[in-house]
């Protein structure tokens, strides 16, 4: 509690403080109750976090019945759908460090007893849970729920890569223009993040199992048919704000929630469900912030364990409200520790291990094809996402094979040196069969920022070319890429990373047998060309930017900036 009452030791020099809150509608009787910080990511540019300020209403409301007093407060949002392509996406991944800043900052400085915090669009969903782990305060995390599927002329279950795809398809000269209107008008019918197991349900997903969100709420949509909040999103609040008391009341703390074997619960489910390489990323990051080791090895040997039992978009057929209608992230959780793949036995936000969380829970539905058995998955272990390495990336890279059988690929160095220079020659027809798309000084400092080859990849897929064509980048990609496509490449180009020294038309192989991305240079010739090769001077010399690139770590270490 930030105040006192007559008697004891603080209250006097409080008086100050009392004083201003008085102003905004604080009692005598508010002083004593316990202060509740609310994280509120709300913006009305995005369907991703357009319903966050009701739903922290809804917060707000519960903590009072609670007994507690709200503190609700906003934070920046940047929504990768909208910002795709352009310079703004390099505000993208440095959002989340301002965002769990911005969190840590209230929640720290105001010296509050507990903390809820919401989320929405992806970059939210890591940045809610980042400053929890980093202090081990008191505190749960809600995401705000999936976007339901649009609709047009009986095209199966539209998402925002839709309109990405399509985009590429015109570029190509196999949609028109109009067509693309229609799919554009069509593809996001209201609120909730993006709708496929990209990175914001991938993101969502992980945390449920990880422990810090409750479980079902990860799956429950953001509003119903007439946008208004659904009613097992509004129910996730309440029952989210009476978790949070009893873990106040217990004294369980962040770290105690989400410990080593918790982070591997999460990778489990991610590589399950075919989830976003950003995940990576993000439980890097957010071990990083709650000291538990952990590393690319990690991700490696659990995708060598775990099957594909997922089929969700982008490589396959549905979104995250066909999860919801048979049972939700428990039903697959459920299925996952019978089989011996989750830790039973992690503490949760509820108070209680997984394995009671998941005790009444019901078995996988039969006749449906949303989630495979395991006995008969979708793809067997290693056939999800792939940790490579090699003379292109001494520090690993990530390639996203989501069932597919792909060998390997060998092609010429189509080299460019940012994401809109590569988009132009795929929308120009420059790009052939076989080519191997370079995007380089993309990574978390050259960007800097670390932007998304959404539009190139979905370019290529709308081309033809997505089973002919790699892409492989310092950069990262969208949970809504698929295809052949390598991004993370650590150490990255600005850092004088190899893949600065790839030249027009040399020959990359990447090879899924031996897990490695090589360029075939004779001996010497990489060495002769680094002696040769200087670091561009960085893009941005004042501002969050630059702040950002001087900080900020390797795509392998999670681009944390602490």
């Amino acid at each position: 509690m930030l105040t006192g009452m007559p008697g004891e030791k603080d209250w006097v020099k409080r008086a100050p403080a009392r004083a201003m809150m008085r102003a905004v509608g604080f009692t005598d009787k508010d002083f004593e109750k316990p202060l509740i910080t609310v994280a509120c990511p709300y913006t009305n540019i995005t369907p991703c976090n357009a319903h966050i300020r009701d739903l922290g209403d809804i917060v707000a409301s519960g903590v009072e019945k609670n007994g507690g007093k709200p503190v609700v407060f906003g934070t920046p949002v940047v929504t990768d759908g909208e910002t795709m392509g352009m310079e703004g996406m390099k505000y993208s991944l440095v959002s989340r460090e301002l965002i769990a800043d911005c969190i840590e900052t209230m929640h720290e400085a105001y010296a509050a007893d507990g903390i809820l915090a919401l989320s929405g669009c992806d970059k939210t969903i890591p940045a809610s849970l980042i400053p929890l782990a980093r202090n081990n305060s008191i505190g749960i995390t809600l995401y705000g729920g999936s976007i339901r599927p649009g609709h047009y002329k009986g095209r199966r279950d539209l998402t925002i890569v839709s309109t990405f795809e399509a985009v590429g398809a015109v570029g190509a000269g196999k949609m028109s223009e109009e067509e693309l209107h229609k799919i554009e008008c069509a593809s996001c019918p209201g609120n909730g993040a993006c709708g496929g197991m990209y990175t914001a349900n991938t993101m969502a997903s992980a945390i449920e199992a990880l422990g810090m969100s409750l479980p079902g709420s990860s799956s429950h949509p953001a509003v119903d048919t007439q946008n208004n909040i659904f009613s097992d999103k509004r129910q996730d609040c309440i029952d989210s704000v009476r978790a949070l008391f009893h873990l106040m009341k217990k004294g369980i703390r962040a770290r105690d929630i989400m410990t080593r074997a918790a982070f591997e619960n999460a990778i489990t489910l991610v590589m399950a469900l075919g989830g976003s390489t950003n995940a990576i990323l993000h439980l890097l990051s957010l071990a990083h912030e709650a000291d538990v080791k952990l590393d690319l090895s990690d991700f490696e040997r659990i995708g060598k364990r775990t099957p594909l039992i997922g089929d969700f978009k982008p490589f396959g057929k549905y979104v995250m409200e066909d999860l919801y209608n048979i049972g939700g992230v428990p039903v697959v959780m459920k299925m996952l520790l019978n089989a011996g793949f989750l830790h039973g036995d992690c503490l949760t936000v509820t108070g209680k291990t997984v394995a009671e969380n998941l005790q009444n829970v019901q078995d996988r539905p039969e006749n449906q094809d949303v989630i495979y058995g395991l006995e008969r998955p979708l793809a067997k272990p290693d056939h999800h996402i792939i940790i490579l390495r090699g003379n292109l990336a001494p520090e690993g890279a990530v390639l996203k094979l989501s069932g597919k059988e792909m060998q390997f690929h060998k092609g010429p160095a189509r080299v460019f040196e940012c994401e809109e220079d590569a988009l132009n020659a795929i929308l120009d027809g420059k790009i052939k069969k076989g080519d191997v798309v370079v995007i380089r000084y993309e990574g978390p400092k050259g960007g800097p920022g670390m932007r998304e080859m959404l539009s190139p990849s979905a370019a290529l897929i709308g081309a033809g070319l997505g089973k002919d064509v790699a892409l492989v980048t310092d950069g990262r990609f969208s949970g809504g890429t698929y295809g052949i496509m390598v991004g993370h490449i650590s150490p990255e180009a600005q850092a004088g990373g190899p893949l600065a020294m790839v030249k027009e038309w040399d020959i990359i192989n990447i090879h899924l047998k031996t897990r490695t991305i090589d360029v075939d240079l004779a001996k010497g010739e990489m060495e002769k060309r680094r002696k040769n090769w200087k670091a561009p001077e960085l893009k941005y010399k004042r501002g969050v930017l630059a702040k950002y690139a001087k900080l900020v770590s390797s795509a392998s270490k999670g681009a944390v900036t602490s």
